[in-house]
């Protein structure tokens, strides 16, 4: 297989990895085949349809480790389904009756594209799935390789999501001085809410990671600066169901004690509890294009805030979302190491027509390579059973695990 043109996109939500995996995937290139061209849609799957898009020239080449410098998209994203054609539809991006899997297919075409490389998430990696499908039974000759980007680690079978490590570190950051409006009222609820859907790996690392820089702090607790008024009391995620009076008793112990509670609670916590409790007013809770809740909409840190609040007898709650914050970060060096890795597995497999998802395959030994599409899902639940987990619960007195619902009496 001749490349002689890529594409590049990114789609889905921010991470802390999308600018540098660009950069990364430029010097690759450069590294590997410079003389391939490479361009970038702008606005993810929507600049594919509208095909919008623009080339990277030799200046951009040169100072391509800029990007590593940087958080966000500098080619932007959005949030499109190729197989929602209403939704597309919708949207503008294609006309009643056209099939957007055909209108991307045959941009592709028309740019000449022979690899799309898509930097995203679950969402954006099934989309490209369905791509790469439509592609090769209408024998299109394009390989798709994509790169992970979930902040909060969720890609099955893929070890570690670019950009996560960041997000732990980058919230952890967040909180150092959110925790301080402890002090800012008598017996006040600080609510955490860390991003994380179906996965409750980032609201740990998260925790794991503040209690690490808390480690490194002096405190003198004879004028009121302990750290126990700084410590995490408790850590809330959809793998774990608790029972919530117990919880309750317990942090109300705490408050009286220390006059402050801080709790970091997943942003998908309790979700479907909360939407029952919704529905059941005859209220409706809003979709996003692939089906998923919108999370602002559900506002899990607002309920668990609401119920704590009235149990432990809070003067003041104050709920604190770390996920606009940690999401738009620069990749620190830990991410940037294994971006670069990714970006150079990615090339070495567009150059030989080796389509799928690059990342550490879990399932055939944590082995670098282009993971099959097909097998590619998201929702990978966190394994509460890590030893890491299991210490921070002993650490803060939380029970680890109670078969009982998420309930509010």
């Amino acid at each position: 297989m001749t490349v002689k043109r890529v594409g590049i996109l990114t789609a889905g939500g921010l991470a802390p990895c999308l600018s540098s995996a660009i950069g990364a995937l430029i010097e690759a290139y450069s590294e590997k085949a410079p003389e391939v061209e490479i361009i970038c849609y702008r606005s993810g799957y929507k600049g594919l349809l509208l095909g919008d898009s623009f080339a990277v020239t030799p200046q951009m080449r040169e100072r391509a480790h800029v990007l590593h410098e940087h958080g966000g998209s500098p080619i932007g994203n959005s949030r499109i389904k190729l197989t929602n054609v209403a939704d597309c539809v919708k949207r503008g991006l294609v006309k009643e009756g056209q099939d957007p899997l055909q209108v991307a297919a045959e941009q592709l075409q028309t740019d000449k594209v022979d690899v799309l490389h898509t930097i995203g998430g679950d969402d954006t990696n099934t989309t490209a799935a369905d791509l790469a499908a439509y592609l090769a039974r209408h024998n299109y000759a394009l390989t798709v390789v994509g790169l992970p980007k979930t902040i909060d680690n969720d890609v099955i079978p893929i070890k570690q999501s670019l950009g996560a490590w960041t997000a732990a570190e980058v919230g952890a950051k967040f909180f150092e001085n959110v925790v301080s409006e402890h002090n800012a009222n008598p017996r006040m609820l600080i609510v955490h809410e860390v991003m994380g859907r179906n996965c409750g790996w980032l609201t740990a690392a998260t925790a794991v990671k503040y209690r690490e820089q808390l480690a490194t702090k002096n405190f003198l607790p004879e004028i009121g600066l302990s750290r126990e008024r700084r410590e995490v009391h408790g850590v809330y995620i959809p793998e774990m169901h608790f029972d919530l009076q117990h919880e309750a008793k317990r942090l109300k112990a705490i408050m009286d004690e220390h006059d402050c509670v801080n709790i970091f609670i997943s942003e998908g916590a309790g979700v479907d509890a909360i939407v029952a409790e919704i529905e059941s007013r005859g209220e409706e809770v809003p979709k996003d294009a692939f089906g998923h809740y919108k999370l602002d909409a559900v506002n899990p840190g607002k309920w668990f805030g609401k119920q704590f609040a009235e149990m432990l007898g809070a003067e003041k709650t104050l709920i604190q979302k770390s996920g606009y914050y940690s999401r738009a970060a620069a990749a620190n060096a830990a991410d940037i190491e294994l971006i670069g890795r990714c970006a150079k597995k990615a090339v070495e497999c567009a150059l030989v027509g080796d389509g799928g998802v690059i990342g550490e395959d879990e399932e055939r030994g944590d082995e670098l390579r282009a993971i099959e599409f097909e097998r590619i899902k998201g929702g990978k639940p966190f394994d509460i059973d890590v030893p890491w987990f299991g210490e921070l619960l002993a650490e803060i007195n939380q029970p680890k695990n109670e078969a009982v619902e998420t309930t509010h009496a």
